[in-house]
């Protein structure tokens, strides 16, 4: 077998035009101005039969703030792909009469749940956005210059000065998407991941028989009907060497750490060839090289396609989760065999996992 198990190679193992329809985007780097306050204004009051008319010279306006916010509506960066470069509104500046300049209207910036923000050039956290609707301020508008009918005196009752208008903010901002979901699903390509997500949410994942079918994550919802609803992540196959950039694997890796239990998916059919055992303990290895922790999640291993499995490597991988003490499971999409015994182990290692919170 190969370094990548028997698999095609990584670019001519893509039918053609896949690769080129592939636009999940969770890493960006944008650029975020906020505008200038207005300037202030030197007027005087001028008007017939007013002799002592004094300085009139209104403030200007506040510069827009640039806020980010999280939103369920999208799933991806994708829509920075073509824009980085975010300004805001600047100040209206003074006029006479007391006029006080119009201020900027304030740009929020929508971007996925699980975004996180960092400041590109110093690498400090500055938020993540883990809950629909949260928001944080990433740019300040600059403040208005005040009129000279600020700057009236007994002593100078005739100011001819006026400030200008502060300037906004400016900040390069890393992006990063990790997916929020309670239940990260992890195999080799083709072991099942996305036919099995069919099966339980209302998700849609595009399934076919080559490898890699999934190239961006999809999330679904599933509800076992007992008042408890959780969210499972279906997360391109992984292969050998993806926690060091083969495949897609790395690129991906990111949306399981925050992910609470995960089901790694093994093919013990015939027509996957090769050990089982052996998939199973690539993945444990590109698990545990990558870090973060994802090696000592809570798993459950799960036996795919067994309406055509190869008895001997379904009873080795059975053996390996009893040795092991892993909860164990077999599973067929196609006949819907041990599909609902899987969902609730699923619940009940959620329930067990909140209990330790």
């Amino acid at each position: 077998m190969g370094r990548h198990g028997g698999l095609p190679p990584l670019i001519d193992g893509f039918p053609d035009g896949l690769l080129e329809n592939f636009m999940f985007i969770d890493n960006v780097t944008i650029q975020v101005q906020a505008g200038n306050g207005g300037r202030g204004c030197v007027s005087f009051r001028r008007e017939k039969f007013v002799p002592l008319g004094g300085p009139d010279g209104g403030d200007g306006g506040r510069g827009a703030d640039i806020y980010l916010i999280a939103t369920t509506s999208r799933n991806t960066l994708v829509h920075f792909q073509h824009r980085r470069h975010f300004k805001s509104e600047h100040g209206g500046h003074g006029g006479g009469s007391n006029r006080t300049g119009k201020s900027g209207k304030d740009l929020r910036i929508p971007v996925p749940v699980g975004t996180i923000i960092t400041n590109a050039e110093t690498g400090d956290l500055i938020a993540d956005l883990d809950v629909d609707g949260a928001q944080i301020l990433v740019a300040r508008g600059g403040k208005g210059g005040k009129g000279n009918a600020r700057f009236a005196t007994p002593t100078e009752q005739a100011p001819r000065t006026a400030q200008p208008g502060e300037h906004g903010e400016s900040q390069t901002l890393d992006l990063e998407l990790k997916l929020i979901a309670d239940v990260g699903l992890l195999g080799f390509p083709n072991a099942g991941k996305s036919t099995l997500l069919s099966k339980i949410s209302a998700a849609k994942p595009k399934i076919a028989s080559y490898p890699f079918t999934t190239l961006q994550p999809v999330l679904g919802v599933v509800d076992p009907d007992d008042n408890t609803t959780f969210i499972v992540a279906d997360i391109p196959g992984l292969i050998e060497g993806a926690s060091h950039g083969v495949g897609l694997g790395l690129q991906f890796l990111r949306h399981i750490e925050r992910t609470r239990i995960l089901l790694h998916l093994v093919d013990v059919s015939l027509e996957a060839g090769g050990s089982a055992v052996n998939r199973y303990q690539i993945v444990r290895k590109e698990l545990s090289e990558y870090g973060k922790g994802l090696s000592q999640k809570p798993q459950v291993l799960v036996a795919t396609k067994i309406d055509q499995a190869n008895d001997a490597g379904l009873e080795e991988l059975k053996a390996l989760a009893v040795k092991r003490s892993i909860p164990f499971a077999e599973i067929s999409a196609v006949t819907g065999n041990g599909i609902s015994g899987l969902v609730q182990l699923a619940r009940d290692t959620l329930r067990r996992q909140n209990q330790k919170l």
